[in-house]
């Protein structure tokens, strides 16, 4: 399946995550050629002020993204309406089931996705999407073709995934939007016994994007700045063999000075 616009148009490789960003970054970042844009939640009022207004006229040109972590289908139902409402739309593009993870009931779970097939079915959703750090779970969502898109953390420290998700996602035919691709930043700030270069975060987005069962990644910069710096990655999302290698040794690092369950929980 092929992530697209109203219009059809593919989706952009980056995708805007909304945190502190102001509206007019938001106008940067489709003006340079993004055009998925997600958020967790209707706080992040600056962003969505932004989102509102580049939907007034973009609206077939964009693809919105939310979800909730709610197992209550009436919680679940209110939001989306609330999101509606926000942004003045009558559909949102995508909208995930939030963190699924071993602690959940999966019955409620599917309760969950069956009605989001609903909402899909009725044409106020456009793609179920789930989301988990799981990596057996998302297996299963996979084989049971439950969402028609995935998200997964996926970076140079967190690898696991090549192994069995992102192959099984890739011949399903689900996209997959990988996640904390900085791994919360700390990709960025150098490990004691690594003296080569450090990643910028464009290098940590092309990292996740090299792999083929990759579909986007997601960017969260908290600047105009940094989202300017990780537009570069729409331009040359390519990278080299040795540099590949190099980085997940540097990920190996990383990974090994994960400072609770939740770093290196499921790799």
């Amino acid at each position: 399946m092929e992530l697209s616009t109203l219009q059809g148009q593919p989706a952009s490789i980056l995708g805007l995550a909304g945190q502190s960003i102001d509206a007019a970054t938001v106008l940067l970042a489709f003006e340079a050629g993004i055009n998925y844009f997600f958020f967790y939640n209707l706080e992040s009022e600056n962003f969505l002020g932004g989102l509102k207004s580049l939907l007034l006229t973009n609206r077939e040109q964009v693809l919105v993204a939310t979800g909730s972590e709610d197992r209550d289908i009436s919680s679940l139902r209110l939001y989306l309406d609330s999101v509606r409402h926000c942004l003045n739309v009558d559909r949102v593009d995508i909208f995930f089931i939030e963190y699924v993870s071993p602690a959940d009931d999966m019955t409620q779970v599917q309760v969950l996705l069956d009605e989001l097939r609903l909402w899909k079915d009725s044409g106020v959703v456009r793609y179920v999407g789930v989301t988990t750090h799981n990596r057996a779970i998302a297996l299963e969502m996979i084989k049971r073709h439950q969402c028609d898109v995935l998200m997964h953390r996926y970076n140079m420290a967190h690898r696991q995934a090549e192994q069995n998700v992102l192959p099984a996602a890739q011949k399903a035919g689900i996209p997959v939007v990988a996640f904390t691709c900085t791994r919360w930043g700390t990709l960025l700030k150098g490990h004691h016994n690594w003296h080569g270069k450090l990643p910028t975060a464009a290098d940590c987005y092309r990292y996740a994007l090299n792999h083929s069962g990759v579909r986007l990644a997601l960017t969260a910069p908290k600047t105009r700045q940094q989202l300017e710096e990780n537009l570069a990655v729409l331009h040359a999302p390519q990278i080299e063999a040795q540099e590949l290698a190099n980085w997940q040794k540097y990920g190996n690092l990383i990974y090994g000075t994960g400072q609770d369950a939740f770093d290196t929980q499921w790799v």
